[in-house]
């Protein structure tokens, strides 16, 4: 290539540079014409709702293409006053929630009562037994080893006496239990008679709330209609390792020795909770990971909170933290709040139409 030739291509080069520059500086950029707005700006548009199918959704009135009702202008996509991620704040007129069968119930402080049923046999504890006439023999030698004056013997008696406690002790019967057996006949550990032994089986979570003394009814399968009373006399202090449960002993009056050693039986405990602030369980949704409420605000307006629960009682739950005495909670039609409060907050979050809305 000559020089000439050279310098008249450098010269066209610079030139188509220097033009396309040009261009991009004084083209001003601007959005497709057609693109929908977002963000804020589309969160501010008024939006229109089926109150028979909420997930038809318009920017503008009109009927609902599957219904033919009048779309109902919706103002609250704005998920304000909600803590909950996910979830939006939502207002339903009265004939709406008419419609759907809400209804909500107060949250407040009430008396709180569980029935906690436990699978059960009649004891056939031959180790107990032997246990007990063991403990029984070694007062028996203590007593007629301090009958003489060596200091050696009575000092091995009341060792005898101490280890046959502590392996007690091990069954679950302390000190109060060993007095009551003291007017026991053993035998009842073993054979039919006019007191039997129940031993329930008890879920290490609610072993707790059984305590010695509390009331406990026993029913049996083959006898219908028939139960048995008694209340709770030990509980053994260790966890079953291969079932996670612990063992807690009943003695129940059978008069007609009806009840027989390895028999099963239902024992149900009556645990009185206390004063607690409480919801119904049915207010409470559960995801696993989180558990909410919607609370029943002024002018139709429908709240997410998530709650702490404590204690459950029979249709009652015990409420730790996030409502206060004296608000509302929906207690039915909460799954269909639950799904339009996610949707409302999905539509605020993207700022545009779900894709399934017709024109």
């Amino acid at each position: 290539m000559t020089r000439l030739a050279s310098i008249l291509l450098s010269l066209v080069l610079l030139g188509g540079c220097n033009s396309t520059d040009g261009a991009h500086r004084e083209r001003p950029v601007t959005a497709p014409p057609n693109e929908p707005a977002t963000g804020a700006a589309a969160a501010r548009q008024p939006v229109y709702q089926c109150p028979m199918h909420p997930q038809i959704i318009r920017n503008e009135p009109g009927t609902c293409p599957i219904c033919s009702m009048a779309l109902q202008r919706v103002d609250d996509l704005d998920p304000t006053g909600s803590t909950v991620q996910g979830h939006a704040s939502l207002v339903l007129t009265p004939e709406r929630q008419q419609l759907i069968g809400v209804t909500h119930a107060p949250v407040e402080v009430r008396s709180l009562t569980r029935d906690i049923r436990a699978a059960a046999t009649v004891a056939n504890d031959t180790a107990l037994y032997e246990a007990l006439i063991g403990y029984r023999e070694a007062v028996r030698t203590r007593g007629a080893i301090r009958a003489t004056t060596l200091h050696e013997a009575a000092s091995g008696g009341d060792a005898l006496v101490r280890a046959a406690a502590l392996r007690l002790r091990r069954m679950g019967i302390g000190e109060r239990e060993l007095v009551a057996f003291s007017d026991l006949d053993p035998t009842t550990l073993i054979l039919p008679g006019p007191h039997v032994w129940i031993y329930a089986q008890l879920f290490e979570e609610d072993a707790p709330l059984v305590t010695a003394g509390m009331p406990l009814t026993v029913e049996v399968a083959s006898q219908p209609g028939r139960s048995y009373a008694s209340t709770v006399f030990g509980i053994d202090p260790t966890v079953m390792p291969d079932t996670r449960t612990v063992r807690v002993r009943a003695l129940v009056a059978t008069p007609d020795a009806s009840l027989r050693p390895g028999t099963y039986v239902t024992a149900t405990f009556h645990v009185d909770l206390g004063e607690r602030l409480a919801v119904p369980r049915d207010a409470i949704l559960d995801s696993g990971t989180h558990r909410l409420v919607f609370v029943a605000a002024e002018g139709g307006r429908f709240i997410p909170r998530e709650v702490q629960l404590g204690r459950a009682g029979n249709g009652y739950v015990e409420i730790l933290d996030g409502v206060a005495a004296g608000e509302h909670v929906v207690t039915s039609a909460n799954f269909l709040i639950d799904s339009e409060s996610r949707l409302k907050a999905a539509v605020a979050a993207f700022g545009a139409e779900p894709p399934h809305a017709h024109h």
